[in-house]
């Protein structure tokens, strides 16, 4: 099949857990189709120097823009039936290079990756399409935990607008995929068709982690995540704030890494906190710490930074809402704790006790091994394209 694939992150390199689905889902899917990959990038980022894998036969990018809440398409966007960060990020320039395209060649199937790609693929007749990603839950979580009769009105009044957008869109993808149970829950009442929704879970390809050298520096703690992503900075802000002295006061010397971009967003500030920016290869990160850390209060999908720090056997530490969708059990897998003080406890208990730390570590490899590993997830992708595009495939062959 040739596939139309759209893409709000540039994927090269897969620094964040977005970019890590993306990679690896194009990886799979390149093995046995053509790709054109056409994709936004992040200015801030530029466009990575190291050369387009060979699984991509063609690659288009365009520079990214930010929701702007005040720029005057956002404004306007208060009358607009669309959500406003989806009439002020809207690229006219998007919208004539995807009809450009699809006019020059003959696509299978047109994969837009997350909702903020779905209004290009609308207006593509006559192809199967899929909606990859789908997330719906961080919008609930903010309607249900704003503050204050005003907040509460506008949050709401944003989550009902859209849910009139995604039911809009959802009837214009053959397929809709979301990364887990909670979000399937969020997608079907939106949706007169619930047969199209398909769960395709987060993983991780454990091959490209087995070989990272695993030299834990003890006491050392590490958050991986861009700040650009809301949820990622709520969570430091709480943890900093409020978990991480309480470590301290057990154990004065221990550090915490914190990666990725930080997006101009400051913490509290304390000498025992390091942020690196965005770095070469988390994965060295990771392995080198003593406990993984992700203390989320908000956000949805499952969390691509938990898989990976299971895949390179360094203990997790979460909250139910970080753990959420994925199949775990505490404190087998990682611990869950959601208070400060239970949180803190966690941590100290695996800084100090080795036996307790590589029991987790074990259980946590042996997990993502078995049920979240590419090589075991993505054949069901295949199975979705092939049930979309057999009629259509076998007409042009």
């Amino acid at each position: 099949m040739h596939i139309l694939f759209l893409s709000r992150w540039y994927p090269f390199p897969p620094n964040n857990g977005s970019k890590l689905r993306i990679y690896n889902l194009l990886r799979f899917l390149g093995q046995s189709h053509t790709i054109t990959l056409v994709s936004f990038y992040d200015p801030h980022e530029g466009i990575a120097q190291e050369p387009v894998p060979s699984f991509c036969r063609e690659v288009y990018t365009l520079p990214w823009k930010e929701f702007r809440p005040a720029h005057w398409k956002a404004l306007l966007g208060f009358f607009h039936q669309y959500p406003r960060w989806v009439v002020d990020t809207y690229s006219r320039a998007m919208e004539h290079l995807v009809n450009d395209l699809i006019e020059k060649h003959s696509f299978d199937v047109v994969i837009a990756s997350q909702t903020i790609m779905a209004p290009y693929a609308r207006k593509i007749q006559g192809t199967p399409k899929i909606l990859e990603e789908a997330e719906v839950g961080v919008f609930i979580q903010r309607a249900q935990k704003s503050s204050g009769a005003l907040g509460k009105f506008r949050h709401s009044l944003t989550w009902l607008k859209y849910q009139r957008y995604l039911q809009r869109l959802f009837r214009d993808f053959a397929r809709i995929t979301v990364v887990s149970e909670e979000e399937k829950s969020h997608i079907l009442p939106l949706t007169r068709q619930p047969e199209k929704v398909e769960i395709i879970p987060n993983g991780v390809k454990v091959q490209d982690y087995e070989s990272v050298m695993r030299n834990p520096v003890p006491n050392t703690l590490i958050f991986t995540g861009s700040f650009r992503y809301s949820a990622n900075y709520e969570a430091m802000m709480w943890f900093v704030s409020q978990v991480f002295p309480l470590i301290q006061a057990e154990i004065p010397e221990v550090r915490l890494i914190i990666t990725g971009d930080p997006a101009g967003k400051h913490l509290p500030f304390n000498p025992q906190v390091t942020q690196t920016g965005g770095v070469p290869d988390v994965r060295e990160w990771i392995a080198s710490s003593w406990v993984a850390v992700a203390p989320l209060q908000t956000g949805g999908g499952t969390r691509l930074k938990i898989l990976e720090a299971m895949a390179l056997r360094t203990p997790v530490v979460s909250t139910s809402k970080g753990a959420e969708g994925l199949d775990v059990h505490s404190p087998k897998h990682l611990i869950i704790a959601d208070s400060p003080a239970e949180f803190a406890r966690a941590v100290i208990a695996i800084c100090q006790d080795p036996a307790l730390r590589e029991k987790i570590a074990i259980s946590a490899f042996d997990l993502v091994k078995e049920k979240y590993d590419w090589d075991s997830i993505l054949p069901r992708y295949q199975e979705i394209l092939t049930g979309i595009t057999s009629p259509k495939v076998l007409e042009r062959g």
